[in-house]
């Protein structure tokens, strides 16, 4: 029976830093993983398809030209399922040989399988041909990932009804569409496909969306996406949801059908955890089968095992899944890491992008810190003109007392990218003082700091 340092039970963003970050501790460390490439979830039917997705979109449909030339431009007149699928296969296969390369390099072990405990440290290989075999290991980092959840009062059959893996295997785009979910994976495809000039309805069983987002922002985007034709339903509970011949139809609580040719049911995701064995380790997972760990160690309760990524719960990013996987490694051959940093940077990859960190004005005013906020609108600024931005804004929250910066912003083109400046000064404890005093080039998006730390600075005053 083979024996590793470290056996990592998937190759998704925890998975690979996981494994890498162990090899580079000089550790033996095999990958496990029950596809037919390496990738994981993130890189087949989560973070990379659905952000290439949205890519080739804004490219084939002139979205970010439209400022300057109307809302008819288009690059590409009649755009395809097919054009859409062409790029994704170039990008996934792209994806695969660099992380294929980078095991080689670090001389990562992986095999294709599916992995089952048989004890604290001992697993079970079953391969797709049915080969059986087992490997000692002295620890483990479960990163299996998510799925769809598809509850079973949804008739999901591929033809009208989808779960956001389906989505990205459709023969044709849909005349019209309806999105179920509120969350960062409902709306990042409602938009998505509204750029494409789809009608889509929005349906939040919820009063709100992305209710972890600074209400301004949340309210901009809104606004931004029924301003294009979009239409949103918050706060009705769905009766029923039927696939019919020629169309899906939803049924809300108060009697309102909403018809499409398609459906897009995106309410949730359920870990991967069926057939890991996980009663050999004495371990639970919760309703939609994620695993609890220490938040800082990534440890799970038989401390030689971890869990990290989407298996383990908000915020299920890629970037903090990555991170996770090499903490939860450090940790396990003794590595000392500093403490964590106060605030990491959630991107939103919609049309428009949305991104934050820190604190929302929301959670300061709870707080009962007082605090001043400064906005900078990107339609006045040179380079948004010269891109013909005419939406999109970004929002800086200061503390009065300290003039620190609490949390930072931003709905619009660039958001995912430009809030990294926003995170290393809350991360920095810089204050109100940074933008003011320093130069940002001009003419560029990245100089609304300056004109939102303007703003603040004037009300709050120069002592």
């Amino acid at each position: 029976m083979n024996h590793v340092d470290m056996l990592v039970i998937g190759s998704g963003p925890a998975g690979r830093r996981a494994a890498v970050q162990s090899a580079k501790l000089g550790k033996s460390v095999l990958v496990v993983d029950r596809g037919k490439r390496l990738g994981g979830v993130s890189v087949h039917t989560g973070t990379i398809p659905s952000k290439t997705l949205r890519e080739t979109v804004l490219n084939l449909s002139g979205w970010r030209e439209r400022g300057f030339y109307g809302r008819g431009y288009r690059v590409k007149q009649h755009i395809s399922s097919g054009d859409l699928v062409e790029r994704l296969k170039k990008t996934l296969d792209h994806e695969v040989e660099v992380l294929q390369h980078q095991f080689m390099r670090n001389m990562v072990e992986s095999v294709f399988a599916s992995a089952t405990f048989l004890g604290p440290n001992r697993v079970q290989l079953t391969t797709e041909a049915e080969e059986v075999s087992e490997v000692a290991f002295d620890h483990a980092l479960i990163a299996v990932g998510t799925h769809p959840y598809r509850p079973a009062h949804v008739p999901f059959d591929g033809k009208r009804i989808f779960d956001s893996d389906e989505i990205l295997e459709l023969e044709h785009l849909p005349r019209t569409l309806t999105v179920i979910g509120g969350g960062v994976i409902g709306v990042e495809y409602a938009t998505i496909f509204s750029a494409l000039d789809v009608p889509v309805t929005l349906i939040e069983p919820r009063d709100e969306i992305l209710e972890f987002v600074d209400r301004e922002i949340v309210d901009d985007f809104i606004h931004q996406m029924r301003d294009r034709g979009m239409t949103i339903r918050l706060g009705g509970a769905i009766k029923e949801i039927v696939s019919k011949p020629d169309c899906a139809e939803v049924t809300l609580a108060d009697g309102r059908r909403v018809r499409s040719e398609m459906l897009l049911y995106a309410a949730g995701r359920s870990g991967n955890i069926a057939g890991l064995g996980l009663d050999a380790l004495g371990l639970d997972a919760d309703s939609r089968g994620r695993l609890k760990v220490d938040p800082h160690t990534y440890q799970t309760a038989v401390p030689h095992i971890y869990a990290a990524g989407d298996v383990i719960g908000f915020p299920s990013l890629a970037s903090t899944s990555m991170e996770q996987g090499r903490v939860a490694a450090c940790h396990a051959f003794g590595m000392k890491l500093p403490p964590s940093p106060e605030t990491f940077p959630y991107g939103i990859y919609s049309v428009p992008e949305i991104s934050t960190v820190g604190q929302s004005e929301e959670e300061v005013r709870a707080s009962g810190v007082a605090y001043e906020c400064g906005i900078a609108r990107f339609r006045e600024t040179s380079r948004g003109h010269i891109m013909g931005v005419n939406s999109g804004f970004l929002k800086l929250i200061f503390a009065l007392e300290t003039r620190r910066l609490l949390g930072a912003h931003i709905v619009g083109e660039g958001a995912t990218e430009l809030i990294h400046i926003g995170q290393a000064v809350i991360n920095l404890h810089g204050t109100v003082d940074f933008f003011v005093e320093n130069t940002f080039n001009y003419p560029t998006l990245a100089e609304g700091y300056k004109i939102a730390g303007l703003d603040a600075w004037n009300r709050m005053g120069q002592v």
